[in-house]
């Protein structure tokens, strides 16, 4: 695919990066000089310095031949006016945009029809808002006890669930292939391991040591028998507090009083709220957020206050909390504010961090959860990129790993095969299937047999993508 990127920040030079890698023909649009001599060094594509709503920019950057534009510049405007150019002389051209104002978002979101409707509000075929993605993987973290990083898949029972092996724990010192000795009749595979930030797919023969780090898959009733097995103590969170009550804070706090996946955002948007909030605390700095978050959840206790106080944390606010979020807009912040904050007995923490090089930072100081906000954008627009038989994205360990949802298209050639017949170990594996006339997802044996529009959740080493895709008879 050629591929037209405007905006060479984080975002742009990690979807940039990650296209390269999979050998499509990038085009980056920038307007700074420094960044584009950094984006040169960098990457081995052509960088443009220029600004990317401007028409004549684009046809040098080959619009006309691209398959795609992805707009993630740090102006909504510009990304969308870009969007709009495009659409009026190439109508035919997937378009990206990242946008972060909430009131284009929901206009985007009520008013949106499929591209094979042929319309496209603004121009634009998919809108990714970068806080609704981060707020989705927190909210996600907290049904499941905020223990865990988890992959929730759309319709599934099962996920696959990110635990850390503690030492002297029943995993400490184990062999995979004797995992099932402790588990009974659990039904469970385990997808990676994380062994000194190096991500691989493991074998029966892969022997597990305290640090690791995991990729359980299983049905979700059997997450806290897992975490026992590595050591994690499994406690029922009661109080919750949020740090931040800026735009992800308020989606997060609606998405634990709206519980329901349907509902969990509906409310950011307008919509009437469904539940109470008696448990849930938010603390923020600025006055004027601190009233509004007052009016939107008046069950909840909002503090005017600076986490980094010390003088608020020792007046025992937080201690009958179980859970603190820290979801401000200061990265760095969140980080140090939930590791202190572990450190003083708060059971669990969840921080909003820029990148997964971040998130590992975090889980090596103790942080429960890290949520990496660019990380949940890329993900976003890569499984916009890869065309309708690939409904959704995850990445492992800052890409080294990939979850890929794919629907096997109608004209698979190898439709009939069984999974062994096609199976490549180490190279990916098929965690989850979900037949085409069944409404239940089950971990496949070898002898699984797969016919087109079949659904599978494959795990591939990030190299072996473009060929994995292919095995599937999934092309760009």
């Amino acid at each position: 695919m050629r591929i037209i990127i405007v905006g060479a920040g984080f975002t742009g030079i990690q979807l940039a990066k990650r296209l390269i890698s999979e050998g499509n023909d990038i085009v980056i649009i920038e307007k700074e000089e420094d960044t584009v001599r950094h984006t040169l060094n960098f990457l081995d594509c052509m960088v443009i310095q220029a600004t990317g709503n401007n028409l004549d920019t684009l046809i040098e950057a080959g619009i006309a031949k691209a398959d795609a534009l992805v707009a993630v510049t740090s102006s909504d405007e510009v990304n969308m006016i870009t969007c709009s150019l495009v659409q009026s002389v190439y109508p035919e051209l997937i378009k990206i945009a990242r946008v972060r104002n909430d009131n284009y978002y929901s206009t985007y979101k009520k008013n949106y029809s499929s591209i094979s409707s042929g319309k496209s509000l603004y121009g634009i075929d998919f809108m990714v808002h970068p806080d609704i993605e981060a707020a989705k993987a927190i909210t996600t973290a907290v049904r499941h006890g905020a223990v865990t990083d988890v992959l929730e898949f759309e319709n599934a029972d099962y996920s696959v669930f990110c635990m850390t092996v503690e030492e002297n724990s029943a995993f400490d010192g184990i062999e995979i292939q004797n995992i099932k000795k402790l588990t009974k009749d659990v039904p469970f595979l385990l997808a990676y391991v994380i062994k000194d930030g190096e991500s691989s797919i493991p074998t029966g023969s892969t022997v597990l040591k305290s640090g690791d780090r995991i990729g359980i898959l299983t049905n979700r009733d059997y997450v806290s028998e897992f975490l026992l097995l590595c050591g994690s103590d499994v406690g029922k969170i009661r109080k919750i507090a949020i740090v931040g009550a800026g735009r992800i804070g308020t989606l997060i706090a609606n998405g634990i009083i709206n519980p329901k996946k349907e509902s969990v955002f509906s409310d950011f948007f307008g919509l009437r709220r469904k539940s109470r909030s008696e448990d849930l605390m938010i603390i923020e700095s600025d006055p004027e957020k601190v009233k509004a978050a007052s009016e939107r959840f008046p069950d909840a206790k909002v503090f005017l206050a600076d986490i980094t106080d010390e003088g608020f944390v020792e007046e025992e606010v937080l201690g009958s909390v179980d859970l603190v979020i820290a979801a401000t807009s200061n990265h760095e912040l969140n980080m140090v504010t939930a590791a202190y904050l572990k450190s003083l007995g708060i059971e669990h923490t969840i921080a909003l961090v820029a990148s997964s090089n971040f998130a590992f930072m975090a889980n090596n100081i103790g942080i429960d959860v890290a949520v990496p906000i660019k990380d949940a954008v890329v993900d976003s627009i890569l499984g916009h990129l890869r065309g309708d038989s690939v409904t959704g994205i995850h990445s492992v360990s800052g890409g080294e790993l990939e979850i890929t949802e794919i629907i096997l298209p109608e004209d698979w050639e190898e439709t009939g095969t069984l999974l062994k017949e096609i199976a490549k170990p180490g190279l990916f594996v098929v965690l989850l299937v979900k037949k085409h006339n069944r409404e239940e997802y089950f971990i496949p044996s070898g002898d699984t047999e797969l016919v087109s529009n079949d659904k599978l959740v494959v795990l591939i080493h990030s190299e072996n993508i473009v060929s994995v895709l292919e095995t599937f008879g999934v092309t760009q």
